[in-house]
């Protein structure tokens, strides 16, 4: 936008989201993006026709603007044209574009742990361990001042987070200890990481580029930022079954869709999931499966009536030592015994792929007659 377009447009705009209490980093976006209309159009925006706006969007589509800048652009154009200029008709040719929701980059447990001793310092080692082990974004670590931190209800304090909501994040024992090392060594006074400055904030471009450090030093080739610290937070906590509206609050998410997203990279809650193929392989004969010399095949047999006997006999005899008779006794021994190595038995040996099984004698119990072990 050239300075004679900006100048009686960009006081008042700025004037309007001050109003509106728009936080700085939005202002500054919004006025880019009025910018690059403006230098689209040669004039000043305020002078922008409908045709004006649509030409706009093709040309960001004809320059392969993605989703995020396109959509970036549509907020900041629709608060110029509904609030500073008035003219609500040329925003409602302005609609955002969906965004594919792609699954998160997450670490490892072995890798965070690795990422971590590979800091930089011990300052960046204590702000990127708030990033893991509390759930919080980039810029609410960077915003963290030492009052912030509550070690009687061990909480983190977090004020004016995304959307401008204050919250509380979880404060470990062992990340308690690491921002009470960087406390003796670093002796920071107001915020918790201060940046080049001491009156100033650590940045998030700072805290960033210790992440990438950190992550080369640790020989990670994943694409690692201190959001896929959080990412990999979230996600480990899933996958300790923690439930998912405990972590919603944690994150200080507003949906639950949003935490529910994690469910898509918990690997090993997707791991304990039975499939159903797996119920039903039982029932399915197996082409690989060995055959005896008679070529049926060679199935494990179900549970047997033995079995039952062998797991619960010996405590049913003894409950009931006194109503138990000698002959009834000798039943169970025999049923017991069937099928073990006692009564002998045979081998079971496939000629085409060598598989050997053997067979236990059966005590014969269903053919005696007088419910003795028939081989006695």
């Amino acid at each position: 936008m050239t300075k004679q377009a900006i100048s009686p447009l960009r006081p008042r705009m700025i004037e309007d989201m001050v109003i509106r209490r728009l936080s700085p980093k939005t202002q500054h976006d919004y006025v880019q993006r009025v910018k690059d209309f403006a230098m689209f159009l040669g004039r000043s925006p305020d002078q922008a026709q409908s045709e004006d706006v649509r030409g706009f969007r093709l040309h960001l589509a004809s320059i392969g603007a993605h989703a995020p800048k396109i959509n970036a652009t549509v907020s900041a154009l629709r608060f110029f044209f509904n609030v500073t200029l008035d003219r609500p008709e040329l925003a409602k040719h302005l609609s955002f574009m969906h965004e594919p929701r792609k699954i998160p980059v997450v670490l490892s447990p072995e890798e965070v742990a690795r990422f971590l001793e590979a800091a930089p310092s011990v300052k960046y080692k204590a702000a990127l361990s708030v990033a893991y082990g509390a759930g919080l974004r980039v810029a609410e670590v960077v915003a963290l001042k030492v009052s912030d931190i509550d070690s009687e209800r061990m909480m983190l304090r977090v004020e004016q987070g995304k959307g401008r909501k204050d919250r509380h994040a979880m404060l470990s024992p062992v990340l308690l200890e690491l921002l009470r090392d960087w406390y003796r060594i670093g002796r920071p006074q107001g915020w918790l990481f201060p940046g080049l400055k001491p009156a100033s904030p650590m940045t998030t471009r700072q805290l960033t580029r210790a992440c990438h450090a950190a992550a080369d030093m640790a020989e990670i080739t994943k694409r690692v930022t201190p959001h896929t610290l959080r990412h990999s937070f979230a996600t480990h906590l899933l996958e300790q079954n923690i439930d998912i509206r405990v972590i919603q609050v944690l994150l200080g998410h507003a949906k639950l869709e949003t935490t529910a997203l994690y469910t898509r990279v918990a690997t090993n809650t997707i791991r304990e999931v039975m499939s159903p193929l797996d119920r039903l392989t039982p029932l399915t004969s197996k082409k690989n499966e060995p055959t005896g010399l008679s070529g049926r095949r060679m199935a494990r047999p179900g549970l047997e009536v033995a079995d039952i006997f062998r797991h619960h006999g010996p405590a049913w005899r003894q409950a009931n030592a006194h109503h138990v008779s000698l002959q009834q006794l000798k039943v169970m021994s025999a049923i017991e015994r069937c099928r073990t190595a006692e009564l002998g038995g045979h081998v079971a040996r496939c000629e085409d792929c060598a598989y050997t099984t053997i067979a236990y004698n059966s005590c014969l119990m269903g053919k005696a007659g007088n419910g003795e072990l028939a081989a006695t």
